[in-house]
């Protein structure tokens, strides 16, 4: 995949992908959304924080992505990208089928495209204040761009420990978490997504149209 880093052109070959899921920093909201997401049908994780390999070739940095269905949703999160002797942040979806969620979580994930920027920041650029990174992501609702998430890193566990937990290999991309969802999680066609560094005053923006196709049986 082809990314720009402070301005140069950086290409990695990305042979595993990891989503993390379940990792807030706040562990009795953790439970409270685990016990929520059981009354709708879904199995709770066998540990927490989770980590649910998917193929690589699920990653994309394409404008549009096509779907099945129209119960699938998608989350802005940090993504790490681990290449060489070096540690990049970046930004991406994980867009989920949230019907087959209550099947299995981990087909969920494996079922749909994750959009990711083309843009990276270097990890020791910003680790040190990397809890007052601001994540945002907005959905088109009735010809409107509503704000549908807001929030801190500071809300998702440290992301050298989830990195560690992991264990991140060399050429490997990990999706590390999300933040609640105002108003509650629900479908959309188009998403706006960024990243914000109000310490360096810079960000990562990008955006991706959904296209679904017909369930048929």
């Amino acid at each position: 995949m082809q990314f720009q880093c402070n301005g140069k052109e950086l290409t990695i070959a990305i042979d595993h992908v990891i989503v993390a899921g379940w990792t807030g920093r706040n562990l009795e909201a953790v439970e409270h959304h685990i016990k929520e997401l059981a009354e709708l049908g879904v199995a709770p994780p066998s540990q927490v924080p989770l980590f649910y390999r998917v193929s690589n070739a699920l990653l994309t940095q394409a404008s549009e992505m096509e779907v099945l269905g129209e119960e699938n949703s998608g989350e802005v999160e940090p993504v790490l990208i681990k290449h060489g002797d070096k540690l990049y942040l970046g930004l991406g979806s994980d867009h989920t089928d949230r019907a087959l969620e209550a099947y299995s979580v981990a087909a969920s994930k494996q079922i749909c495209a994750k959009p990711v920027a083309n843009e990276l920041w270097a990890f020791d650029e910003v680790q040190h204040h990397v809890d007052q990174i601001e994540l945002r992501c907005w959905i088109m609702e009735d010809g409107n761009w509503v704000l549908y998430q807001e929030g801190l890193l500071a809300s998702i566990r440290p992301l050298g420990d989830l990195m560690s937990a992991a264990q991140l290999q060399d050429n490997s991309a990990m999706l590390c978490g999300t933040l609640g969802a105002i108003g509650g999680v629900r479908p959309a066609l188009e998403y706006k997504l960024e990243m914000c560094d109000p310490v360096l005053s810079k960000r990562i923006e990008m955006a991706y149209k959904v296209v679904s196709l017909p369930t048929v049986s």
